[in-house]
């Protein structure tokens, strides 16, 4: 046993039983599952990047299973955050790939994944995510305690250890839940005004500035801090201001492709999605590759280290708190989810394909585990994992005859299965790692998050169809950015039709903001993204920096990430009911529709920013706000 493993003692002690895998964790940590990954898949769709639950998810949890139902289980709690996290992070995988086949649909006889196909292709991943993860947990989070931090999974056993704080916390959330909800249906729902605020500047043609005046926005550069947004604003900046009006200054009259018509003719937005989004779809691929390749030592050594570890024996100690599930479970539930993956015919992967994931599954479940351990799960470089699997299977997918349509969406579900395998091994470690602090039964812990897969792989079928059918993919209100980027690359390996001197321009911006010493990845989506995309993000940023550098105000500024988590969460949650209402038919229309004629006014652009400057008070004021009692 190490040094870590003696010295350390978890909050609840290994021969101390509480209630913990009971029918109340479930119910609500499911619960809380379906809604962070609907609230999380919304928030992915529109601007690229999700947000951890497990925070949001235990302070929930301990305002409902405290406060509400009067029971005191700190374990119990945990279970609840273990489950409800798993659905942001099912989520995640899903929506930076699976939307690609959406936006083949109807080209070369491709039709868009039945509800079936979605559900066991996430669930695919989801399972592999937890099982790989397994018989790493001593090696990674036990015997390295004291070198891993794993910051959120840290921070989340501080919320619950803070357990006597939790009503006032939860009412935190609740409250930003509210206010998010009620904003996003006046303005999405109501039409009381635009949600995108758009200004186009005459005496510099082909440049423009606008904001997405909306709650999520602002709650992620909150969280995301100052320093993110302003790389993702400094992407923005330099396709808005720089290269869109350097097109028309030096294209003219001139018809250039993919465009149709001629550049002067376009308005920012034919420019942007004619060139500037492959510029930015180059720039980001560049980028995840890059941070893939600066991560290959440390990825290298960690796959050794953890089979050094794996290697060195059996687990010997036999108390509440070092009980996995069984090696044997794990093992055969491996090898049926291969066998089923290539026998299922609902799931476009033939045995090349399951063996290229059960491989690339195994090492960037080992890869995701430890980087989250040392950098957290924000900068876990999944989408240069995603990218890197899309173009080997691709390109073994092509040399094995498996070509055009049939190859590219066997390619998109062998990435999808390895990015929510990313995602999920890296969420389960952190979820691990809470648990392991706060003295949880691991094997309780692990089916938890297997339950969490099963309850999020179910729902997130419904939730995709239901945004496709109310907005479709790639479109104004849900652009998939992701989605779009994985695409390009499935098409340009296969021998699709792309403009390569735009995508490569791209390329070369990003490896100048490397040698720079910029964060290439949040500059490069930013500019792959609308402007309007990193204003509202910077505003969040400005203000947690504010709030920041008065030390004396920590307790605040964590109120405020509170606050910001509901903020997310309550526009995801109207994104998808107004999604069912555009659906809804009434009349000749649909009562979405209805709901958006109802009021005789629109405040237009300028009544938008006075919202969202109201909006941004109510985040300052709960800052400010006296102290937890």
């Amino acid at each position: 046993m190490s040094n870590n493993e003696k010295e350390f003692k978890p909050y609840i002690p290994a021969d101390k039983v509480l209630p913990e895998l009971t029918a109340v964790s479930i119910v609500l940590g499911v619960l809380l599952a379906v809604l962070f990954g609907g609230a999380n898949a919304y928030l992915g769709l529109r601007v690229g990047m999700t947000v951890s639950a497990s925070i949001p998810a235990a302070v929930i949890s301990m305002g409902v299973i405290r406060v509400l139902l009067r029971r005191d289980s700190i374990l119990e709690n945990n279970v609840v955050q273990t489950i409800g996290s798993a659905g942001e992070s099912v989520a995640a995988g899903a929506i930076f790939t699976l939307p690609a086949i959406f936006m083949w649909a109807g080209e070369g006889g491709v039709d868009n994944p039945s509800l079936a196909e979605i559900a066991l292709i996430t669930l695919v991943g989801g399972m592999l995510g937890v099982l790989f993860m397994i018989p790493l947990r001593s090696a990674l989070i036990v015997k390295e305690h004291g070198t891993l931090p794993y910051p959120e999974g840290t921070a989340c056993a501080e919320v619950l250890l803070a357990g006597e704080a939790g009503g006032a916390k939860a009412g935190t959330v609740f409250a930003g839940l509210g206010i998010a909800a009620l904003y996003k249906f006046i303005a999405d729902g109501l039409k009381a005004f635009p949600s995108e605020v758009d200004f186009s500047i005459k005496q510099y043609k082909g440049s423009g500035i606008g904001m997405d005046v909306l709650p999520a926005l602002l709650g992620v550069g909150y969280i995301c801090g100052a320093k993110i947004s302003s790389y993702l604003l400094a992407g923005g900046t330099v396709a808005w201001f720089v290269l869109m009006p350097l097109i028309v200054l030096v294209g003219g009259d001139n018809v250039m492709y993919p465009a149709t018509d001629p550049i002067s003719a376009l308005d920012t937005w034919g420019i942007w999605s004619n060139y500037i989004r492959y510029i930015g779809a180059g720039a980001v691929a560049c980028g995840g590759i890059l941070s893939l390749i600066k991560s290959l030592p440390m990825i290298v050594r960690t796959f050794c280290d953890a089979m050094k570890s794996l290697k060195g024996g059996k687990n010997t100690d036999s108390s509440r708190t070092a009980q996995d599930l069984s090696m044997i479970v794990v093992l055969v539930g491996i090898g049926v989810i291969a066998i089923a993956m290539w026998l299922i015919p609902t799931i476009p992967v033939n045995i090349i394909g399951a063996i290229i994931i059960i491989i690339c599954g195994f090492f960037f479940a080992t890869v995701s585990s430890r980087m989250v351990g040392i950098v957290g799960s924000s900068n876990n470089p999944v989408s240069g994992m995603a990218i890197a699997t899309l173009l080997i299977s691709t390109i073994l997918l092509k040399a094995s005859g498996m070509i055009g349509y049939p190859g590219m969406v066997s390619a998109i579900a062998i990435g999808t299965v390895i990015c929510i395998i990313a995602a999920v091994a890296g969420d389960t470690s952190q979820d691990l790692k809470t648990g392991y602090i706060v003295g949880a039964t691991p094997k309780k812990q692990q089916i938890a998050e297997l339950i969490g897969v099963v309850a999020s792989a179910l729902a997130i079928g419904g939730i995709l169809y239901l945004f496709n059918t109310a907005w479709s993919y790639g479109s104004t209100e849900l652009p998939a950015p992701q989605a779009t980027l994985m695409k390009m690359v499935v098409e340009g390996v296969m021998g699709g039709d792309l403009p390569w001197t735009l995508v490569f321009a791209g390329v070369g911006i990003a490896i100048v903001v490397e040698i720079l010493g910029i964060p290439v990845l949040p500059f490069a989506v930013g500019l792959y993204l609308p402007i309007h995309l990193s204003t509202p993000m910077m505003a969040g940023g400005l203000i947690r920096w504010f709030f920041e550098r008065k030390k004396e105000n920590k307790e605040g500024v964590d109120r405020g990430v509170l606050y910001a988590s509901g903020l997310i969460a309550g526009e995801g949650l109207v994104g998808i009911l107004l999604a069912v209402f555009a659906v809804i038919p009434m009349g000749e229309s649909t009562f979405g529709d209805f709901l958006a004629g109802v009021l005789p006014f629109n405040l237009g652009n300028w009544g938008g920013l006075a919202v969202f400057a109201i909006l941004c008070a109510t985040l300052v004021y709960t800052i400010k706000g006296k102290k937890n009692k």
